[in-house]
């Protein structure tokens, strides 16, 4: 008798993130995703349970591997302007081209439509901002929100970005990032 393929959910999961990430959210069905893991698609359905429950574990892997992410960048930067820049650029590798960019948008708004994963995007935006704080605590008269501010300007760089893809994008978030920074020690001289 053979026994059945056995893998660990995050191997599961991570099959789940490339599908989803590749084709779309609508595309992670149990099917698809049997086809791409290797187990039966009643194996997974007993693991998972819905479609739904799949899609927010997927979703919630990425967030872990995000945060994990974030923390590993946050230890190995310098804790300075130019090591803020050093993070945002790191963490907005990835992304792809403009197609890969605009399917994470995709991704992006299943986060949107649940509140768990919105939950963890809010837990991840509080980090990140208090990371990039930290990066400025040595500047004077930075605002107090300087950390929120300056994911804020991360985030508006990666859309705008997506309009007018000319420039690759990781060069595109340096140069608007470092602008950004000119901008605040000008208004502090």
């Amino acid at each position: 008798m053979t026994r059945p393929k056995t893998q660990p959910d995050e191997q599961v999961l991570e099959a789940a993130y490339r599908l989803i990430h590749s084709d779309g959210p609508e595309a992670l069905t149990f099917e698809r995703l049997a086809r791409a893991c290797g187990l039966s698609g009643s194996t997974l359905v007993q693991r998972f349970k819905s479609k739904a429950q799949l899609k927010q574990r997927t979703l919630l892997y990425a967030w872990d591997g995000l945060d994990r992410k974030t923390e590993d960048l946050a230890g190995s930067i310098p804790k300075t302007p130019a090591g803020a820049i050093q993070l945002l650029v790191a963490l907005s590798k990835g992304y792809g081209d403009i197609e890969s960019y605009a399917q994470g948008l995709l991704v992006l708004r299943e986060d949107l439509r649940d509140p768990v994963l919105r939950a963890r995007g809010a837990a991840w935006k509080a980090v990140l901002s208090k990371v990039l704080a930290g990066c400025f605590a040595d500047v004077p008269d930075m605002p107090e929100d300087i950390g929120l501010l300056m994911a804020s300007h991360w985030q508006g760089s990666l859309l705008w970005w997506s309009f007018d893809p000319d420039m690759e994008l990781t060069a595109y978030v340096e140069h608007s990032l470092k602008r950004f920074v000119v901008a605040l020690s000008a208004r502090n001289p």
